[in-house]
């Protein structure tokens, strides 16, 4: 498995490159916790995952799960998601975090093409 870890902020970031569909995938739990900077991403997650089921949003069905290093450091399943649900996912979420993370994301999209 291609996984590698990125960092925001002084916070690592999940993240895994598919070969076959020639994407990369961020773990959704990493990306809520840069963004809320909650002390239980996990919750907040859980939480934001809830409200957006309600609201009919995208973003919780297009996220998938792919086994990545814990932090007990065994791979587990966690929910991941390609770099366009992970913008939708930013939009979400109220931080001031949101729009350098958007810019380092769209370079990271930039980059792919």
């Amino acid at each position: 498995m291609n996984w590698e870890l990125a960092i925001f902020k002084q916070q690592k970031i999940r993240r895994h490159w598919d070969e076959k569909q020639g994407k990369r995938y961020f773990s959704v739990v990493d990306i809520v916790g840069v963004l809320s900077e909650s002390k239980d991403p996990k919750t907040y997650r859980k939480v934001l995952k809830t409200r957006l089921k309600t609201e009919w949003s995208e973003v919780v069905t297009n996220c998938n799960q792919l086994k990545m290093l814990a932090q007990d450091g065994k791979m587990r399943m966690t929910d991941v998601a390609d770099v366009e649900t992970i913008l939708r996912l930013v939009q979400s979420i109220p931080s001031p975090n949101a729009e350098p993370f958007k810019l380092r994301l769209a370079k990271v999209w930039y980059e792919r093409i």
